[in-house]
């Protein structure tokens, strides 16, 4: 049958998470660029998630979604432990070298299926439900970008930038 629908499936993991070129800048580690140290951790007025927050979830995500659909299930929210990590006094190189080992071993499990046969295939969910590989692969794409834009809007509002490009340079 071929790979032609992995192979693009790839591009686009790739192209959500750190994207080529001059326009990538709605992926997520473009978004990570422009953090400053003081940004991870700081709440907006009522808000709940740090950039901090925001990016240990995505990864963590990255290494549960691969451990359910590709590997033995062993990683699990309800057991401390099990998911690889990143902690709270880390800094911005080392969450990138974290995100970016969650996102290698998800990219090497999906150049693995070898046949486009293998995106219908049934696999678990973290939850425990069964999807169509494609869904599970398309799922942490959107999130991937999902979170860029949160981590985008956080990021413009500590640093007071919140405002459209032609609106800066007025």
């Amino acid at each position: 049958m071929g790979d032609v629908a992995i192979q693009q499936l790839l591009y686009l993991m790739d192209e959500a998470f750190k994207a080529h070129g001059e326009h990538g800048e709605h992926t997520l580690l473009n978004n990570l660029r422009s953090v400053q140290d003081n940004d991870w951790h700081w709440l907006p007025p009522n808000g709940g998630r740090s950039i901090f927050d925001i990016v240990q979830h995505v990864g963590e995500c990255k290494y549960v979604y691969d451990s359910h659909a590709f590997g033995d299930g062993s990683m699990r929210w309800d057991r401390p432990g099990t998911i690889p990590s990143i902690d709270s006094a880390a800094k911005a190189p080392d969450i990138i070298v974290w995100l970016r080992e969650g996102q290698r071993a998800l990219i090497e499990n999906v150049q693995a299926l070898g046949d486009d046969e293998e995106l219908l295939k049934l696999r678990k969910a973290n939850w425990g439900e069964e999807y169509e590989t494609r869904w599970l692969i398309n799922t942490m794409i959107q999130h991937d970008l999902y979170h860029a834009g949160e981590i985008n809007h956080l990021r413009s509002l500590k640093q007071e930038t919140d405002k459209w490009a032609w609106q800066l340079e007025q």
